[in-house]
């Protein structure tokens, strides 16, 4: 649909984190109207201050109203959302489900921006879970929004190549970036439905439900390393958890006192290599701590070497800083 042609749409949209910041902006610079923008309210403990909301900063900076409900579904806060005569809700990291009713406000319903190749990694957390998977391909998902967890009509398609050493602190910006265009191109799709059909009914492909994979929020113990697991999959999942919560370790200092290892960088070690060194030690026995780096152990015969770390209240350091003043030897177990 030529741009030029497009009726503006009066648009609520829903986010809180940075992932929905560019797709926000596109749409500031759209032919649109953003009415109002929906965040999570703003909770701290007594004497701190709340997290940062980059959605709620964003819409300030815009000059758009702002509402921040507990529960976006109450039958006032749907009142509220009514009265701005909505015709879309585009919602994108919002951190709630939209009811029936809610969704049924505005004529053309309700489209949501995800950062996967849905329907797999349905969830909070698809770009980790993207990483953690070793999946080759990530991307964004426009889909119409139901009552159902990432589960509706997929409208728009974004593909990206996920690379070889990439951190989700690195693709999550790459795929925002996408989803902003995406968004726009949804946006129109849905006009030219309604110019075709009076409807949006139908718009979009329905997601295989049998392919689907689920992306649960991660939280802290997903850090703690299972040293036990192969080593690919240990290297896979310290990139998926940079930069929350990251990955640890613990080892016991000779003088009894555990220290936590926070792991910045890993390196599977290749099986030709591993071959050279011991092979009956325990999944997290350090096997080797030449050449600037520390080797361990890992599940099914695998090795890894950490290159870089953060010793507990201590600065980030490589691997042949730390060790040239830690008693960590060969034979030391972590975790």
């Amino acid at each position: 649909m030529d741009s030029m042609t497009i009726t503006p749409l009066r648009i609520v949209v829903m986010g809180t984190g940075p992932f929905a910041v560019p797709m926000f902006e596109s749409l500031l610079r759209s032919p649109h109207a953003i009415v109002a923008v929906v965040t999570r309210p703003a909770h701290a403990p007594p004497g701190r201050r709340p997290p940062r909301n980059p959605m709620r900063d964003a819409a300030a900076a815009a000059g758009i109203g702002i509402l921040d409900p507990e529960r976006v579904n109450e039958p006032t806060v749907v009142a509220s959302l009514a009265a701005l005569r909505p015709d879309l809700f585009v919602v994108c990291d919002y951190g709630q489900i939209l009811s029936p009713d809610l969704l049924t406000v505005p004529p053309f319903g309700g489209i949501n921006l995800h950062g996967s190749l849905l329907p797999r990694h349905r969830g909070a957390a698809p770009v980790q879970w993207a990483i953690r998977e070793g999946d080759a391909l990530s991307g964004v998902s426009v889909i119409q929004m139901t009552p159902a967890l990432d589960a509706g009509n997929v409208i728009v398609v974004r593909v990206t190549p996920v690379g070889p050493r990439e951190t989700a602190a690195e693709l999550e910006p790459r795929l925002a970036a996408l989803g902003a265009g995406a968004v726009i191109e949804g946006v129109e799709r849905l006009q030219a439905a309604v110019a075709a059909t009076g409807s949006v009914a139908g718009v979009g492909l329905p997601q295989a439900t049998t392919q689907a994979t689920r992306a649960p929020r991660l939280t802290k113990a997903d850090g703690i390393v299972d040293w036990a697991v192969p080593a690919v999959r240990i290297e896979r999942l310290r990139r998926a958890l940079d930069p929350w919560p990251r990955l640890t370790t613990v080892f016991t200092r000779g003088d009894g006192q555990t220290q936590r290892l926070v792991l910045e960088d890993l390196v599977v070690v290749p099986q030709a290599e591993r071959s050279s060194l011991p092979v009956a030690a325990a999944p997290g026995t350090v096997l080797d701590t030449e050449g600037g780096r520390i080797v361990v152990a890992c599940g099914e015969g695998t090795a890894i070497a950490i290159m870089r770390l953060v010793p507990e209240g201590r600065r980030s350091m490589s691997a042949a800083e730390f060790l040239r003043g830690s008693p960590l030897m060969p034979g030391t177990r972590l975790g």
